[in-house]
């Protein structure tokens, strides 16, 4: 069985110019090769997989090489690989800096490659810190990282540093598609932008994922088989979900969301990817902003075509529907439920319920059309209208009345309704007034005062029409209010009601209620001239402040026994 190697390794770059997606630090390099202006301490920093390690090596070979040189010669006795991940100790650093010293037997330099330095101890950083400034003239340090923040800044002073950037997914897509042709490999278009998606900026990821898609379906790559090998939600899926959601169909989303659970997704990387398909719809609305979309030639058509469906202002709401859900769904203790009603709020989007008819009639329209009658909307109805008996009537199974009742002119004086110029507060007294006659402005009663009834009143019709309206407020609930009637007897003179309280808090609140009581007594008592004037007098407040010896007598007034209890058990008062 021959050996297999992996793709990341069996293509790997031997020079610069095969580097992928870093054309900016490759031409640098070249740069500082041909024109002697190479620092000694170099720091290569960036994600995993970018092409960090392979940039130092194919630096290494290329400042010991000369004309002579063969293009197999990979000067293995001048570039040392030092893993700082097991190396970190200051006793690791000592031994590098002892071998610092020895010149190359070949070539011209000697190239110390140091990967993730950061994980160097802070004693092995301080111990490397005067080799680093001051190498030797034929050493070279070349240290490579992912994290550089965890490096010291003494350490970061002393290199020159290059950041490596992501690759982006056309790049990775098109070194795929390079790759798939070596190995003749035929490859949908779609299939590979799914696998450099998938990489996430990492060259050597989307290559470990393009050997196991290669294995699982042969020398034929197809979109289809890529998705079910990642275990990826395609684009087929959102189309369809965009679909459903405009055209309403809450019952089909929900199935089709259960199916994607059955399948081992999950419920926050499908509602994540709905906005970001909302995201990619948005972005096609303008053909200036068409390259925004990563997707291949024919999944950008697709878009596009289902980016004329929709409105700008369905995908804005949609994106805040489907990120309101993202961000919620960890802390949310029935997750699926929350996918589930912001997909029914997805679907409500574009829904607008049953639509009313703007018209009034008295009977639905749909019933005189059937009968052949010319509907009479209320605006034209005349209330001294006689029975009238319709003749056109065509003989049916049901025969409705077709008549039209006469409606009495009811005596009601007419009352005109201003609108409220301003709002008020009811915190002061001053807010009070400012109330009540605001209330006054709201009914502007316009009526002969003959309409108005203004028969006598006596004491004792007052009293009735008072307790009777205090029950009606302890029936509903209003304590408080049935308590303030009940704290004085109203006193009737002429047309006016004189009320007197002990304090201020009774006749503001009294006050508030002045309106629906007046109006229940000048209904019950049939006279509209009745006025309410309620005085505070805190004399009255005197009489119930009694000293102990004081509530003791009245106690002793109504049970004689409670003095022969004093004297027995010898209590003080």
């Amino acid at each position: 069985m021959e050996h297999f190697v992996v793709s990341a390794r069996k293509y790997r770059p031997q020079t610069f110019k095969d580097v992928v997606g870093q054309q900016a630090i490759t031409n640098t390099l070249l740069n500082a090769i041909e024109n002697n202006h190479l620092a000694q301490a170099l720091l290569f920093t960036g994600p995993r997989g970018v092409g960090k390690t392979t940039c130092a090596r194919i630096l290494a070979k290329m400042i010991n090489s000369d004309g002579d040189t063969k293009e197999d010669e990979d000067f293995a006795f001048n570039i040392f690989e030092l893993d700082a991940a097991s190396n970190n100790s200051v006793d690791d650093i000592r031994s590098l800096t002892d071998q610092v010293r020895i010149p190359p037997q070949v070539g011209k330099y000697k190239v110390y490659i140091i990967d993730e330095v950061h994980m160097l101890s802070q004693a092995a950083f301080n111990a490397f810190l005067k080799t680093l400034e001051e190498p030797p003239k034929h050493c070279i340090f070349i240290l490579a990282t992912t994290e550089k923040h965890k490096i010291i800044p003494t350490i970061l002073s002393r290199c020159q540093i290059f950041d490596f950037k992501r690759i982006t997914v056309s790049d990775a897509k098109e070194y795929l598609k390079y790759i798939a042709k070596e190995q003749g490999i035929t490859a949908e278009d779609d299939a590979l932008h799914i696998i450099a998606q998938k990489a996430d900026g990492a060259m050597r990821d989307a290559l470990s994922i393009f050997d196991r898609v290669v294995s699982f379906s042969g020398k034929n790559l197809t979109r289809q088989a890529v998705t079910e090998n990642l275990n990826v939600l395609d684009y087929e899926t959102y189309f369809t979900s965009t679909d459903l959601i405009l055209e309403n169909k809450i019952p089909d989303l929900l199935i089709q969301f259960n199916s994607i659970l059955s399948k081992g997704f999950d419920g926050h990387h499908y509602i994540a990817g709905l906005a970001s398909h909302f995201r990619d719809l948005m972005v096609c609305k303008n053909p200036s902003t068409i390259p925004l979309l990563e997707v291949g030639e024919d999944t950008s058509l697709k878009y596009q075509e289902q980016s004329l469906k929709t409105t700008h202002t369905f995908l804005m709401e949609g994106i805040r529907l489907a990120n309101d859900c993202d961000l919620k769904y960890k802390t949310s203790k029935n997750q699926r439920l929350l996918v589930e009603l912001t997909l029914m709020q997805l679907a409500s989007i574009t829904f607008d319920g049953e639509k009313k008819n703007s018209k009034y009639f008295i009977i639905p329209p749909s019933y005189f059309k059937a009968r052949g009658i010319t509907p009479i909307t209320v605006s034209k109805l005349k209330t001294d209208v006689k029975p009238v008996e319709n003749k056109n009537v065509s003989s049916t199974k049901e025969k409705p009345e077709e008549k039209i009742a006469t409606i009495p002119k009811p005596a009601i004086p007419k009352i005109s309704i201003n609108k409220p110029k301003s709002s008020t507060s009811g915190l002061s007294l001053k807010s009070i007034r400012e109330k009540k006659e605001h209330q006054l402005r709201q009914m502007d009663v316009v009526i002969d005062e003959e309409d108005l009834p203004k028969e006598a009143v006596t004491q004792e019709a007052l009293d009735e029409a008072w307790q009777m309206y205090t029950a009606q407020m302890d029936k509903k609930g209003e304590k408080i209010m049935a308590s303030i009637l009940q704290m004085d007897q109203p006193k009737l003179k002429g047309t006016t009601i004189y009320l007197t309280y002990s304090n201020n808090t009774n006749k503001i609140e009294l006050e508030r209620a002045e309106f629906p009581l007046m109006a229940f007594l000048k209904k019950k008592l049939l006279n509209y001239d009745l006025k309410l004037d309620i005085t505070v007098n805190e004399e009255i407040a005197k009489k119930y402040a009694f000293t102990p010896l004081e509530k003791y007598e009245k106690l002793k007034e109504k049970n004689p026994n409670i003095e022969i209890l004093r004297q027995t058990f010898g209590l003080d008062i």
